[in-house]
């Protein structure tokens, strides 16, 4: 038993539902989400495209709650805190500093009228409202070579737009850590990265984890990392968590329809196609599936 496991969780979230009422009628995205990440426990929300993974994210830090078309009930716990009980001032300082979030996008998550310099000092000064810009810009020169940005000066005097958006993206990555947050939700963090920065995310990632104890919510599609990642793991489709467990007995074992189509479809160099397979049969509405080490 890990010293982890005898804490109480750092993000708990139970029976989460989420709909969205629009002119064609209701339709419901999540369907009784429940899932748990301790303090210094990495743990993977995996599935495809669709399925619920950025939208659950979203509504642990509550940016869809002002949202007069959605529906969202259940319960999100922060330290022991029910997130929707605590005053939205009180929520808000939390954005940004105890909890971040690396967002799949940054073209639409970087404001493109601000520099970069200007962006990374409204972070630092969340936990620290004195922070001068020229020591804010130290800070981040140091972060940003982390994340393999050696010449900090041109890009916190850069604007968005005239940087790559692999660059946006480590400058995103670098902004989410600034602070050493004890929730940090990771959307696809590697997408727009080439291997060996993505290589360095997911260490700057453990470091966290392993300097601060913070919980990471590791959102993804992409299993091979996931598997070197990942403590547990759990499965999403189409807005249910259909299976969770350790992430060596999820790919040593996987017991639910979906979760197999998944590793099957993963690219192999000995070629192979994804799997085709009839929903109904594959029995995807089965119950969820919880393997016995998961609950240890």
């Amino acid at each position: 038993m890990t010293p982890s496991s005898l804490k109480a969780p750092t993000l708990a979230i139970a029976d989460l539902t989420l709909g969205f009422r629009s002119w064609r009628g209701y339709a419901q995205v999540l369907h009784g989400i429940s899932l748990d990440i301790k303090p210094g426990e990495r743990v993977a929300l995996v599935g495809e495209s669709g399925s619920g993974k950025s939208v659950t994210a979203r509504i642990v830090l509550g940016l869809l709650q002002q949202l007069k078309t959605a529906r969202i009930s259940g319960r999100v716990e922060f330290e022991g805190h029910d997130l929707e009980a605590i005053h939205p001032a009180e929520r808000h300082r939390l954005r940004g500093t105890a909890m971040s979030m690396i967002f799949q996008d940054p073209t639409s998550s970087l404001n493109p009228v601000f520099t970069i310099g200007v962006q990374f000092h409204e972070v630092l000064k969340r936990a620290d409202a004195n922070l001068t810009y020229e020591a804010a810009a130290d800070r981040a020169a140091a972060i940003l070579a982390e994340v393999s940005i050696p010449d900090a000066d041109r890009v916190l005097s850069a604007y968005p737009f005239q940087l790559s958006g692999g660059m946006n993206q480590r400058v995103m990555i670098a902004m989410a850590l600034a602070n050493e947050p004890k929730l940090l939700i990771a959307d696809e963090p590697g997408t727009a990265l080439d291997v060996t920065v993505q290589a360095q995310t997911l260490h700057l990632m453990r470091q966290l984890v392993e300097d601060h104890g913070t919980a990471v919510l590791f959102i993804s599609h992409n299993l091979g990392v996931v598997r070197e990642f990942a403590d547990r793991v759990y499965v999403i489709y189409k807005g249910r968590i259909v299976e969770t467990g350790p992430t060596e007995a999820i790919f040593a074992d996987p017991r639910h329809p979906y979760t197999r189509v998944l590793m099957e479809a993963v690219p192999r160099i000995t070629g192979g196609g994804i799997p085709e397979i009839e929903e109904d049969a594959a029995g995807f509405g089965d119950p969820l599936v919880v393997h016995e080490e998961a609950v240890r």
